[in-house]
């Protein structure tokens, strides 16, 4: 999973093509671009661990991939 925050103060952002370019360079195979701007978010165990575009707020989204660690029983 990547996300890549988008042009703020301390980030440049990227496009398609750079974005591309960056899983290409990951050694990504296959690829889906979701929505950019401020709703793209990192969380992990309730943590947020990038800087939405856009301000501080959470913003509604339509889609999202999880990723749910469950214990083996």
């Amino acid at each position: 999973l990547l996300v890549v925050d988008g042009r703020q103060s301390g980030s440049r952002g990227v496009d398609l093509i750079g974005l591309a370019q960056i899983l290409l360079d990951l050694g990504a195979e296959d690829a889906m671009n979701l929505d950019g701007g401020g709703s793209s978010s990192f969380v992990v165990n309730g943590q947020l661990l990038n800087h939405p575009a856009g301000g501080t707020s959470e913003r509604e989204i339509v889609s999202a991939i999880s990723v749910i660690c469950r214990s083996e029983s």
